[in-house]
């Protein structure tokens, strides 16, 4: 097959988790055969088009507007440009798909104008970030969302619980929503022992404390204040030994102030952005990520936890319980319940005979459930459903 696929952000433009899913997907389909071309964003220094890993990466110049919203017409009308040049100079191409409302009016508009069947992935969906839609900004992305979903042959979500908020949000037939898991490359996680393990450890700890980790984005959304609100307890049931380290970008003033206020000011590390190079060193030293969303299409961070090979505790919300098996993989805690977050940290950190068994078991699911290649196999048949018809 031949595959036109668009996507308003691919490596090294990473604005969330998109990125990733686009970079790791694709190969593993050229892999199987097909010939995949990629239109997405400039950015900074990377070329407009390059090779990588056998995919096609065609990447457009888009001028800025007014806003963020102006922004995206402009990237569909300059996506949807290239994408018809390319049509026309390349010749036909079996399918487009399209990542997300952000690309939808050009996707749309190539599927309408060449005839050519379209298939959507849909990360996240606005109502579900907000738990409704309250404003019309949120109302034009929802529509937008509609629009895409309506218009595909086949839609894919990255989890059971997407299928139901799309049935929800957009009233799409479920028998038209596919599920295909996220993956990871565990293999990418390597240990590197030539480091000053102890140094690091010492940055962020004393020897005597265990080490609790969030990374992600610093959003409402991810339910950070409930695990400042847990550590007062963890606290105390540790007699002290234990420190929290909030990475990620984003303005963490509200969460800091949180901190102090709960008087656990001196037990809180806030590092902000981390590169991949220091969090890959930083996981070696720590002893429980957790991540205690409360909105979660899928969690690819408790993916890249397992790799990492540091025990899991998350929140119930989304697709987390689908990725996370609960008390096999991980613990599974009740979403913004702070007492039920600090007992599933607590299982872990006074149990750590029981956390490498979380830890081997999480490992294992990631070459068996959360597998590229065999998430690409699922993505192919997919469109052979669009092709048949």
């Amino acid at each position: 097959m031949r595959i036109l696929v668009l996507t308003w952000e691919f490596p090294p433009r990473i604005v969330g988790g998109i990125a990733r899913h686009v970079a790791e997907l694709y190969p593993e389909l050229v892999k199987l055969g097909h010939e995949i071309h990629l239109i997405t964003v400039e950015f900074g220094q990377a070329p407009g088009y390059e090779e990588v890993e056998g995919v096609c990466v065609h990447r457009v110049p888009v001028a800025w507007g007014n806003d963020f919203f102006h922004w995206i017409v402009n990237m569909n009308d300059s996506m949807g440009y290239y994408g018809g040049k390319l049509i026309a100079e390349e010749g036909p191409f079996d399918l487009i798909h399209a990542h997300d409302w952000l690309v939808a009016d050009a996707a749309i508009a190539l599927k309408h104008l060449f005839k050519i069947p379209l298939v959507a992935t849909i990360h996240a969906t606005e109502y579900g970030r907000y738990n409704g839609i309250y404003t019309n900004e949120q109302r034009y992305i929802c529509s937008k969302e509609g629009n895409l979903v309506y218009n595909a042959w086949r839609v894919i979500v990255c989890s059971g619980y997407m299928r139901q908020e799309l049935q929800r949000a957009l009233g799409t037939p479920p028998d038209k929503v596919d599920v295909v898991y996220n993956g990871i490359r565990a293999e990418k996680k390597h240990r590197n022992p030539h480091f000053d393990y102890q140094g690091l450890r010492r940055r962020y700890a004393q020897d005597s404390e265990k080490i609790v980790y969030y990374v992600g984005r610093i959003t409402h959304e991810k339910g950070v204040s409930i695990l400042l609100n847990a550590a007062s307890r963890i606290i105390g049931e540790m007699n002290g030994h234990v420190k929290f380290v909030i990475i990620g970008g984003g303005n963490s003033d509200k969460l800091k102030h949180q901190a102090w206020h709960l008087g656990i000011w001196h037990k809180c590390f806030f590092t902000g952005f981390m590169s991949e190079e220091d969090l890959d060193k930083f996981q070696t030293i720590a002893d429980c990520a957790v991540f205690p969303s409360l909105y979660e299409p899928f969690g690819i961070v408790a993916l890249e936890s397992f790799a990492a090979r540091v025990p899991v505790v998350v929140s119930d919300t989304g697709g987390f319980p689908e990725v996370v098996r609960h008390t096999k993989t991980g613990i599974v805690t009740y979403t913004n319940n702070a007492d039920s977050l600090a007992w599933g940290i607590l299982e872990v950190l006074k149990n750590p005979g029981y956390a490498q068994w979380l830890i081997d078991n999480a490992y294992e699911d990631l070459k068996t459930r959360f597998n590229w290649f065999k998430l690409a196999q699922q993505t192919e048949a997919v469109y052979g459903l669009v092709l048949q018809k």
